[in-house]
């Protein structure tokens, strides 16, 4: 039996976030020639494809299930590779708490912050930091010409117990989208903004977890309709009404006549959004959201606050919408924040370039497991 180089087994957390995260790392790695075993159920796999988000207690219950699948597949590799690297979402750990491995870790570092977190999620995070010491290093969603300061203060630190090894592989997304408009038009949507000017068209969409009551979606619509911008709202099944409804394509966010995004500002969201030059009009309900808000209008200055996490048990009045909108999108402030983004943006793309910070941190990654 001809034994393979490496094998990387990929172990990510069953939300749709956590999923099509190490989902896209997955790709990244296997372009290096390197075998890549994505590793959860039929279920919450085809839930990564099609980007559908199941219940967070079924994602616990289903983690609490892979533990000894994890480890047959292990063993069945192992006679067949020289390596076995296992990067794992940081809410895996026990379910790789038998083997030596890399973490992928992506809210670790988040504070939890009053509000943040249902107390059954916080339980569930603390159950998980007894395996931190298995870990021999780290992978962040992220990419130095954004956060390389950040990431260069942890390079000194000692984490559970020792120094650990950190890549800045981000980010994980495509950083472009092409498609044949002739052969798979798409979305009704992509065609009208095909005939929008530049950067004059503001996307608003909250993810795949957040809902919002009927109230505050009414103040939503009239802000939006009062801010006289051109707007393309997605809602999720769980918020369908009478204002918008549909499946869009992640294609709008590149397209040119996309000029702002009103975003929940979960952490795939924001480095999409950035690394398309997008600025983003922040509106966090939840999780690392508000501390992504931070960093995207007061550190990076591409983005402002819609509502302040100080004031979210309260409605934002369509008032407020309406001001915010013409603040992004049509005011000196908001062109200035484009200009960043696309600035910013820009440095991102070409981190990924040949010779860019990001390929070569992806590269001192892959030498490091192939040595």
């Amino acid at each position: 039996m001809k034994e393979a180089p490496v094998a990387v087994v990929m172990v990510p957390f069953p939300a749709q976030g956590h999923l099509n995260q190490l989902l896209q790392l997955s790709r990244l790695i296997s372009s290096y020639n390197v075998s890549v075993h994505y590793v959860g159920s039929v279920t919450h796999t085809h839930q990564a494809k099609l980007r559908v988000q199941a219940h967070l207690e079924s994602s616990f219950e289903a983690s609490s299930q892979l533990r000894q699948p994890v480890a047959a597949l292990l063993r069945e590799l192992s006679p067949r590779a020289r390596r076995i690297i296992v990067i794992h979402d940081s809410l895996m750990g026990s379910v790789i708490q038998d083997v030596a491995l890399y973490e992928a870790k992506f809210l670790e570092d988040v504070p939890s912050l009053d509000g943040c977190f249902p107390l059954e999620f916080l339980n569930f995070i603390a159950s998980q930091h007894q395996f931190k010491k298995l870990n021999s290093g780290n992978i962040y969603n992220t990419c130095k010409s954004m956060e390389g300061c950040y990431v260069d203060l942890l390079d000194g630190l000692e984490i559970y117990g020792g120094k650990k090894k950190h890549w800045a592989l981000g980010p994980f997304n495509p950083l472009t989208i092409c498609y044949d408009k002739k052969s798979n038009p798409g979305h009704r949507c992509l065609g009208w903004l095909d005939k929008q000017a530049p950067k004059s068209v503001l996307l608003v969409s909250f993810g795949t977890t957040t809902s919002l009551t009927d109230e505050q979606i009414k103040e939503l619509a009239i802000g939006l309709e009062q801010s006289k911008q051109k707007f393309i709202w997605v809602l999720r099944d769980a918020d369908k009404g009478d204002v918008f409804s549909g499946e869009v394509r992640r294609a709008e966010l590149p397209e040119g006549s996309t000029g702002g995004f009103m975003s929940h500002c979960g952490w795939n969201s924001c480095l999409e959004s950035i690394s398309m030059g997008v600025p983003i009009a922040a509106w966090p309900m939840h999780s690392d959201q508000p501390r992504n808000t931070v960093l995207v209008a007061q550190v990076l200055k591409v983005g402002l606050v819609v509502r302040d996490w100080a004031q979210r048990e309260q409605l934002v009045a369509a008032s407020t919408v309406e001001k915010k909108v013409r603040s992004l999108m049509a005011s000196k402030e908001g062109d200035d924040m484009r200009k960043r983004a696309a600035e910013l943006g820009a440095t991102i793309q070409r981190s990924m370039d040949e010779g860019g910070v990001s390929r070569k941190e992806l590269d001192s990654f892959v030498a490091h497991i192939t040595r």
